[in-house]
């Protein structure tokens, strides 16, 4: 039996669709079903409990925790990487472009890194004993900050190592925003005697719109889901100052095996996600 090259591809297209539907839709589908069900342990039992799990996540103060720490992650994360992210831009649009493409390689090189490898990076440097930020602030000072054992502290020390690894990423969305105005524009605003301060923001900034709703959205749906930087760095500790939704998630389902909880609460944090994306796509589809 032989197949055109026409067929051919329409059924590999057709075997990819499915994988993908299978393993995205058809999995999301069974961990909400999960999420209404009532078992423990490891042999889960299909039994119909209704609500059951959700009013286990208002009830659980470790989830408001997971929450508040969510919501300051976003309100700090974001602001400050996409505050550095554009300065970094604008340099980078000041220099050669010999200049231009050292840096880009430079700032892009702390998000082409793991997250695992970073996280592990910056628990060295945090280290209250022998790291390299207590070194320096103990020769210059003669302190020691408990970066990672302080639970007022902790979350912050992680924003901060965040940051740090996506400012590279959100620097370059904006550079090729920059770089995507017209010349002639600031050529004109040049002549009419505008300063480089003026061009900046009358001219380019009003027409980065674009780029900082995408980076926007991608740092908004990574600090909702942000699990393995986290877990790798604080392990959700001291006690559970650093904990997030993804990582209480993970606890729950995998360390106490009541997987119908951490399944409600992987469908909470889906909820959250989608309503964070989809006002995104729609604006995207509608202005298309």
């Amino acid at each position: 039996m032989s197949f055109s090259g026409k067929t051919l591809i329409t059924l590999l297209f057709l075997l990819f669709i499915s994988l993908a539907f299978f393993f995205v839709y058809a999995l999301i589908g069974w961990n909400v079903l999960l999420s209404f069900t009532e078992s423990r342990g490891l042999s889960i039992t299909y039994q119909f409990a209704g609500l059951e799990q959700y009013y286990k996540a208002v009830n659980d103060p470790v989830f408001y925790t997971s929450l508040k720490n969510n919501a300051l992650l976003i309100l700090l994360f974001i602001p400050g990487t996409m505050g550095i992210g554009l300065m970094l831009a604008v340099l980078m649009n000041t220099v050669s472009s010999r200049l231009e493409g050292f840096f880009r390689t430079v700032f892009l090189m702390p998000f082409s890194l793991s997250f695992v490898v970073t996280a592990a990076m910056w628990a060295w440097m945090f280290n209250y004993s022998f790291g390299v930020l207590n070194s320096i602030l103990s020769t210059l000072l003669g302190l020691r900050v408990n970066w990672l054992g302080d639970p007022g502290l902790a979350l912050y020390s992680v924003i901060l190592a965040l940051v740090w690894q996506f400012s590279g990423y959100t620097a370059l969305i904006f550079l090729a925003g920059i770089k995507s105005i017209p010349v002639s524009q600031l050529e004109a605003a040049m002549v009419d005697g505008a300063s480089s301060l003026q061009v900046y923001g009358s001219i380019i900034l009003p027409q980065l719109k674009p780029w900082f709703l995408s980076s926007f959205v991608v740092l908004m749906v990574f600090a909702l889901k942000a699990f393995d930087f986290i877990f790798v760095l604080t392990n959700g500790g001291p006690g559970v100052s650093t904990y997030v939704l993804a990582l209480l998630m993970y606890r729950r389902a995998f360390f106490e095996t009541d997987f119908p909880y951490g399944a409600a609460l992987a469908t909470i944090l889906l909820l959250v996600v989608v309503a964070v994306v989809a006002p995104y796509l729609a604006f995207s589809l509608r202005k298309r």
